[in-house]
């Protein structure tokens, strides 16, 4: 049986350091979920098991993380519904040559530069049980992806979300998003599939059928909440239950499959109906509790799985710095570089480059998975996470120096009175 009281003071002592972490992050800039993950990072054995291991180990005993890490996976996968109900597909063919060139080149550099520095990294912090295509294919993925929902959220804090870079960088990562994501599930059913009694032809035409079966049609099916919305001017709690099920029954689906419960709750989120009104309200719903409650004891599970102690003596600094360098050069590099080969000015494809790179909540995500099926090691999974927290720490002083606010706010203020001028 759970320990309740045990685990109710878990997730108040998460809580209120999410909350005061982020705070202290907000005052320097950085957008509140940047202050969460490093509030998890804390609680862990990298600076609260180091400063106080009686604490430590009174306050997150081995025993009770199961329970935590169950209820911050049930966080994600509503999470990760959110993530899919924001991207709109259609606009994504909105953005021109820029947007399309970029997003292939910021995921086809990372994954380049992250497989061959797999060469050298496999025979130091791998060994024979994980196959080396596993390795490389999930170090790809991993450096290549966006983090999606916390570029968002620095674009709207910065007043950027609206303007052509903020609907480029969107449109960019959303592709990235889907396409690392993509990349990911196939690294899972081919790892899973060495361990499983079921073929891997089975998944793999399982996970076919149940995707043809999603888009040709729950998603006509799911047409209908949309007209209650409407017809209503709102969704009924009734409504909210069935929307919550389908997720959920999505997310089995995919874990059955064996992909990953949070391919499922992604794919759900993806194919819902897209009428802003109908978005807007879903977020409204479902945001809250997910992002301020949930979203915390997931940060502080990995914060309890990363060790930065792990990283010791000279040698594994250097392979974490190695690590960090190459992120930043295949995804800051290479975005800039297909930007600027697009025709966008230098500043333009700059501020482009940094947003990128930002990769926050979703690397953590996918780290998590990377460990839980064994594909890294608990020491490349504290690195990856150390790259995860500078790339993303990175982006809104880079961001600033590159692209300041004033400038912007200028520039929109003359493109509005230069439209203004000219005749009807």
């Amino acid at each position: 049986m759970p320990n309740l009281f045990l685990l109710i003071l878990q997730i108040g002592v998460i809580l209120i350091a999410a909350r005061i972490v982020g705070a202290v992050f907000r005052r320097l800039r950085q957008p509140q979920v940047m202050g969460e993950m490093v509030a998890g990072i804390l609680l862990g054995p990298s600076l609260l098991g180091w400063l106080a291991p009686a604490t430590s180990a009174a306050l997150f005993p081995p025993s009770s993380l199961g329970y935590l890490n169950g209820l911050s996976q049930l966080g994600l996968v509503l999470f990760m519904f959110l993530v899919g109900l924001a991207l709109n597909p259609k606009e994504l063919h909105d953005y021109g040559h820029a947007a399309v060139l970029t997003s292939h080149v910021s995921i086809v550099a990372p994954f380049t530069l992250a497989a061959g520095l797999s060469l050298f990294l496999y025979p130091q912090l791998s060994d024979q049980s994980v196959r080396f295509s596993s390795f490389a294919l999930f170090m790809g993925a991993a450096m290549s992806i966006t983090a999606f929902p916390v570029l968002a959220r620095i674009l709207t804090e910065r007043g950027l979300l609206r303007t052509r870079m903020g609907t480029l960088a969107i449109a960019c990562a959303a592709v990235d998003d889907v396409t690392g994501w993509c990349i990911l599930a196939y690294i899972v059913v081919l790892i899973r599939a060495t361990s499983s009694s079921t073929p891997l032809w089975l998944t793999l035409g399982g996970s076919l059928a149940f995707v043809l079966l999603m888009i040709f049609g729950a998603k006509r099916l799911l047409r209908r909440f949309e007209k209650h919305f409407v017809k209503h001017h709102g969704l009924s709690e009734n409504a909210i239950a069935l929307i919550i099920l389908f997720v959920l029954a999505s997310a089995l689906a995919t874990e059955a499959l064996g992909i990953h419960l949070l391919f499922g709750a992604f794919l759900a989120g993806s194919i819902m109906p897209k009428n802003r009104a109908f978005v807007h309200e879903m977020l409204g719903k479902f945001e809250a509790v997910t992002v301020v409650l949930l979203l915390p004891l997931f940060f502080a599970f990995t914060g309890l799985r990363t060790s930065i102690t792990l990283v010791r003596g000279a040698e594994m600094w250097g392979y974490c710095a190695v690590i960090i360098a190459v992120a930043i050069v295949g995804k800051l590099g290479g975005s800039l570089i297909a930007a600027r080969s697009a025709g966008m000015p230098w500043r333009d494809s700059a501020a482009l480059g940094i947003l990128m790179n930002t990769r926050g909540l979703m690397e953590l995500v996918i780290l998590n998975i990377g460990l839980d099926i064994g594909v890294i090691s608990p020491a490349l999974f504290s690195m990856m996470v150390l790259m995860a927290l500078v790339t993303t720490f990175m982006t809104t002083p880079l961001l600033e120096w590159v692209y300041p606010v004033k400038r912007i706010l200028s520039e929109t203020v003359a493109e509005e009175e230069k439209a203004e001028a000219l005749p009807a």
